[in-house]
């Protein structure tokens, strides 16, 4: 079977790249596949994905899906380190919701997001009526779901829904850029932070700000906790090995 996603490593950072077709149990299985590899290997701290040709991910045709019962956004909302989205094109249905499920989207200029499972007698899955609300708040992301309209990356911009509208030419650059750069930083710490706030949004402020101190004091107890002091006294670049 040809591969539908590809995983590259690029030292510390992982490079997820979905190809051009429709979405379906084969590419969930190799994105499962792939997230579980990037979970397992303590060397990897951040994750790009990102599309290839005019769109970030395909959506299945306007009728419905083929094939229910897949998720896509199940394997990357599971991954431990940061994920940043290259949204290279259109994220629409499928795409969108598997967008959602990364922790940081970058857009392109160019790119169009919409929900349209609504003019064809589906509500959104995936994890999108969740995921969403959360996001841009709950009455803008219901006008969406409930109305299928498409946002331009500058009204994405400005409701929430990514964090960075570059040109399209520039999208995956930036996104490595970043993802580079977070990979330079302790792994225990990155995984901490997205733990603290995902987990915390489901609790009380109370419960969520105990959480945050549980995880700041085992994060004390990690070698590269100590390393980050010393190369700090020493006034050199740190040397984190993610232990």
């Amino acid at each position: 079977m040809k591969p539908t996603a590809t995983l590259e490593l690029d030292r510390g950072l992982a490079v997820i790249r979905l190809a051009q077709g429709e979405p379906g149990p084969g590419l969930a299985a190799q994105l499962d596949s792939i997230c579980a590899e990037v979970n397992y290997n303590t060397e990897i701290r951040a994750a790009v994905i990102t599309g290839s040709g005019p769109v970030f991910c395909n959506d299945v045709a306007s009728a419905g899906r083929a094939q229910p019962g897949f998720s896509l956004s199940t394997p990357v909302a599971s991954l431990n380190c940061p994920v940043i989205a290259a949204v290279n094109g259109d994220a629409v249905g499928i795409g969108l919701e598997l967008a959602l499920a990364c922790d940081i989207r970058i857009a392109a200029d160019t790119a169009n997001f919409s929900l349209p499972g609504i003019r064809h007698g589906l509500t959104p899955s995936d994890g999108a009526t969740q995921r969403l609300p959360r996001l841009v708040g709950r009455a803008r992301a219901i006008e969406m779901m409930l109305t299928g309209e498409v946002v331009k990356a500058d009204e994405a911009l400005r409701m929430g829904l990514v964090s960075r509208v570059v040109p399209a030419r520039d999208v995956l650059n930036v996104a490595l850029e970043m993802g580079r750069e977070m990979a330079g930083k302790a792994s225990w710490a990155l995984r901490f932070c997205k733990e603290a706030v995902y987990k915390g949004l489901d609790r009380t402020l109370a419960q969520g700000l105990e959480l945050e101190g549980d995880l700041y004091f085992l994060l004390h107890t990690t070698e590269d906790r100590t390393e980050g002091v010393k190369s700090f006294k020493e006034k050199r670049k740190p040397d984190f090995k993610g232990k």
